[in-house]
Formats: C-alpha cells, structure tokens, sequence
C-alpha cells in the first residue's frame, strides 16, 4: 500500500484556526517536520485543507 510523506513548509501563526486543527490532526507541529502517514482518502483531505503550508510525496 503506498504512503504519503508529508513535511510541513511554512508557518500556522496567521493561518485559520481549522488549519492548525488540521495540521495537528496530520502529526505537524513545526516547520520541517517530516511524518509517514497511509494514502486514503481522509489523510488526502487533510493535505488538500492545508495543500499551501506542505510538500507532499508519494512513496511505496
């Protein structure tokens, strides 16, 4: 099963409040962290809220 590799980029300071809520939900706590998370539908939500404030890769 594939796996997304997620690594926060910028900032959550002036972002809204449903979008930290999101990025913690994802295991994000600040810039440059990396987490392994599986690829379904939930998790690709949570990438698609916060798609500006993180990178994105697909692995296997």
């Amino acid at each position: 099963m594939a796996s997304l590799k997620i690594t926060q980029v910028k900032s959550k300071v002036s972002e809204k409040q449903y979008q930290r809520d999101t990025l913690r939900s994802l295991g994000l706590r600040k810039i440059g962290q990396t987490v392994i998370r599986p690829d379904d539908a939930q998790n690709r939500g949570y990438v698609n809220t916060v798609a500006h404030l993180v990178k994105v890769e697909e692995i296997d």
